[in-house]
């Protein structure tokens, strides 16, 4: 059978102070009027049933993420004791998976992605399912629309063949963010996609990839799955996953991984890392402001100003990200957004975990 696995365990740092700890960005109302983590449920249907639908996240998350989807089963959200990286996520889901379905095909998801073009993106699931069923690993690649140096690439290698009207191509290699520079020549040659952090495969294959590329991860895997058939798993588990090393998927498994194939889709995508791209997601005013919450708006422009409760009034400012919460207010120019990280680095070096 084939399962949605949707990785939910991110605190979406890049959009503090919206977002937190307690309140990561995929329980946001962010675009539209559902949260991050319910379009992604909502998305999968009608191609997967509640009861295929598996959700990996931290302790910390799980209460408020089952209170927005009460439809999903509480038995399909897996519960990391704290995070460690995609790579023991993925591995984590995938024995569960096997332990309730030897034969599975796993879609690995996002829970704080965009995608409009929903039709599409289940085609694609479609698509992949079946390559995946052949033995493949399946990654999406997604058709760069700029020469971006936030994200990591996939070169497409030789053309496999057309698969519901879609061309695959065997990976010739994954390429971390590249410099502007590289980033222009990748897209000038025609032959790259942004790696979406999307992946189809059939359990057995992965957990083949785990037990030779991270021998050490798989062993504790394989103990944790022993605890799942004799009732022992919250015990085992506790015990064990604070020894398992933090790794990416990508780091871990992809970039050594045998038989790996990609499919360029064109759905709408985009990653919801940081201000700037809700800059570009949300519908403007006609002096080319994004507001939200109460706000005084006196000839300012081309500005993003998110308010909790206060009333934010600006007077001839242009080109701002103003995000006002309780307990903390975030003014920068919007060339500057992606510095927020350096407020978050600076919040952990001095122990300001109120704040985080």
């Amino acid at each position: 059978m084939y399962y949605a696995l949707i990785m939910a365990g991110g605190s979406g740092t890049r959009l503090w102070p919206l977002s937190r700890q307690h309140r990561p960005k995929q329980s946001l109302k962010l675009v539209g009027d559902r949260t991050m983590f319910q379009q992604a449920v909502d998305r999968l249907d009608p191609l997967f049933k509640a009861q295929q639908i598996t959700v990996v996240t931290r302790s910390e998350h799980v209460e408020i993420l089952q209170s927005q989807t009460p439809d999903l089963p509480v038995s399909n959200f897996i519960v990391e004791p704290e995070g460690r990286g995609t790579a023991p996520a993925i591995g984590l889901a995938a024995i569960h998976l096997r332990h309730k379905d030897p034969q599975a095909v796993m879609a690995v998801l996002t829970a704080d992605h965009y995608i409009s073009r929903t039709a599409e993106f289940r085609q694609t699931l479609d698509t992949a399912a079946r390559l995946a069923a052949d033995g493949h690993l399946v990654t999406l690649g997604i058709t760069p629309s700029y020469p971006s140096t936030g994200y990591g690439y996939i070169k497409q290698g030789q053309q496999l063949g057309t698969v519901n009207h879609q061309p695959v191509y065997y990976v010739e290699r994954f390429t971390e963010k590249p410099d502007a520079d590289t980033a222009r020549q990748m897209i000038e040659s025609g032959l790259y996609s942004w790696n979406s952090g999307m992946f189809i495969w059939r359990v057995d294959r992965i957990l083949a990839e785990f037990e030779r590329q991270m021998p050490e991860l798989y062993t504790r895997l394989i103990k944790i799955e022993a605890a799942l058939k004799d009732g022992t798993y919250q015990q085992v588990i506790d015990e064990i996953w604070p020894t398992v090393h933090k790794q990416t998927i990508d780091y871990g498994i992809m970039e050594q991984a045998a038989d790996v194939v990609v499919l360029p889709v064109e759905i709408g995508w985009s990653d919801v890392g940081s201000w700037g791209s809700l800059l570009d997601l949300l519908p403007k005013n006609e002096k080319g402001n994004i507001l939200v919450g109460p706000h005084l708006d006196i000839d300012t422009r081309n500005s993003m100003i998110i308010g909790e409760k206060r009333l934010v009034a600006t007077i001839g400012v242009e080109n701002l990200v103003i995000v006002d919460t309780e307990d903390a207010l975030l003014i920068c120019p919007r060339e500057r957004e992606q510095d927020v990280k350096l407020v978050v680095d600076w919040l952990n070096k001095n122990k300001r975990g109120d704040l985080l």
